[in-house]
């Protein structure tokens, strides 16, 4: 069996059984590593070379939890989800309230989904709003009994679909700086194509997958413990109007510093300051905060930090390449053929590595050259790479767009970050993908 496909699926396996992730990633690339003609001191040397790559991610995850932390201090999400829980009101069983308790309903599933979609382009700071903003809501979401599979997938779809359609953000460095240009450094010249376009098909399947979630899967009610909840968030938080403004401040001073230096910590750490020097955070408390919010998102960044260090062993078997060209001997000159397996092999290498962004440069020299010779046009080789890049970054137990979700859904312990987060995810999101895009090859 091919070593890249064997890792991935002990990895998923042990996952779906319940073993931690880090876990599930050491022992997935020791067997990928084996199995691909590595020594196990060569698996181990590989693995713990590429460890450092996920060290900055890591540091960032954990002071944006710092950040988060002292933006909860402030009350400013509290605030918002005192004011949710003023318009659920009494939880009569009238029908005037069951329909009030409805709107409210999708009005915390919009204010996510709009939040989660702005995090990738007007406020480009990704995932680091989830510990802010769920947390607190969590309170007023099991009051409503609302499905927290459901928010998973709103939250997921959020960080997905923005970058993988449009090219502002963090879609202009997937679309542009990198699936454009590598498409155009493998052969293809880009000057006329509309990525937009090439990835249209491929984003509205990401919607049609939101649409079941929203309106089928999940939209009975799930009941979840309120002691739990409020043993663990801070539901009574207190706060007035000098704290929710220095909370503002705070949100836009790290934005303002993140963008002008391209650094998440430095963003996050100038936020924290900021509340130190406003009060709003007591300087005797803040080193306990400081831990307390890295804590909060520490399991992200091992698990990130882990994920880099499978990818490397993956690299170095070598069978990512031997995956593709197994792929082209079953393929023969079937178009039809060629784009579903080149989507799926592209599933298999995302789920693994956990990243869109670190798989396209892999992926597009072995599928442009490929889909040239089998005849595909310029837009539909855009299409093919784009997609099957963005496919597995929903539905990986090692993707920063599911560990986020689960971050800030999981902080009382009724959250499980496989069943509740991954596998819908992957269910709503990976399988209207798979069709999309296999479309998109197709039609263009």
């Amino acid at each position: 069996m091919n070593a890249v496909v064997a890792a991935v699926i002990v990895m998923l396996v042990l996952s779906l059984a319940r073993i931690h992730v880090v876990v599930a990633l050491i022992v997935g690339a020791m067997v990928g590593g084996l199995l691909g003609g590595l020594s196990l001191d060569a698996t181990i040397e590989a693995f713990n070379s590429g460890l450092g790559g996920g060290a900055t991610v890591a540091l960032s995850y954990a002071t944006l939890g710092a950040f988060a932390v002292a933006i909860g201090k402030s009350g400013l999400a509290h605030a918002l989800a005192d004011r949710a829980l003023a318009m659920v009101g009494s939880q009569d069983t009238g029908n005037s309230s069951a329909t009030a308790n409805k709107g409210v309903r999708f009005l915390i599933i919009g204010l996510l989904l709009a939040v989660a979609m702005s995090s990738q382009n007007i406020l480009p700071i990704h995932i680091a709003f989830i510990p802010m903003l769920v947390p607190p809501l969590l309170y007023v979401m099991a009051k409503l009994n609302l499905d927290r599979r459901l928010v998973a997938c709103v939250l997921t779809f959020g960080l997905i679909t923005p970058y993988m359609f449009l090219p502002v953000g963090f879609g202009g460095i997937y679309l542009n700086e990198i699936l454009m240009a590598n498409v155009a450094d493998n052969g293809i010249a880009t000057d006329s194509l509309s990525v937009i376009k090439a990835m249209a098909l491929p984003a509205l399947g990401m919607l049609v997958g939101l649409v079941i979630a929203v309106f089928f899967s999940y939209r009975g009610e799930r009941r979840y413990d309120l002691a739990r909840i409020e043993r663990t968030e801070r539901v009574d938080t207190s706060y007035s109007r000098w704290t929710l403004v220095m909370a503002i401040v705070a949100i836009a001073a790290a934005f303002v510093v993140q963008l002008w230096l391209g650094s998440m910590i430095l963003g996050a750490l100038t936020g924290f300051v900021l509340f130190n020097l406003s009060g709003v955070v007591r300087w005797k408390e803040s080193d306990d905060l400081f831990t307390e919010g890295m804590k909060m998102l520490a399991m992200i960044g091992f698990i990130m930090i882990a994920a880099n260090g499978f990818a490397e062993v993956m690299r170095e078997t070598g069978d990512i390449a031997s995956l593709v060209q197994g792929s082209v001997e079953t393929i023969g000159d079937n178009q039809a053929m060629a784009a579903f397996l080149m989507l799926v092999v592209g599933l298999l290498i995302t789920m693994g590595i956990g990243s869109s962004f670190s798989t396209i440069p892999i992926i597009a020299a072995l599928y442009v050259p490929l889909a040239l010779e089998l005849g595909f046009s310029p837009l539909a080789i855009v299409a093919l790479v784009g997609t099957a890049g963005a496919l597995g970054d929903a539905g990986s137990p090692a993707s920063d767009s599911t560990l986020g979700p689960t971050a800030g859904l999981n902080v009382d312990g009724q959250h499980n970050h496989i069943w509740d987060t991954v596998v819908p995810t992957f269910l709503h999101y990976n399988l209207p993908l798979l069709v999309f895009g296999w479309l998109a090859a197709m039609v263009l």
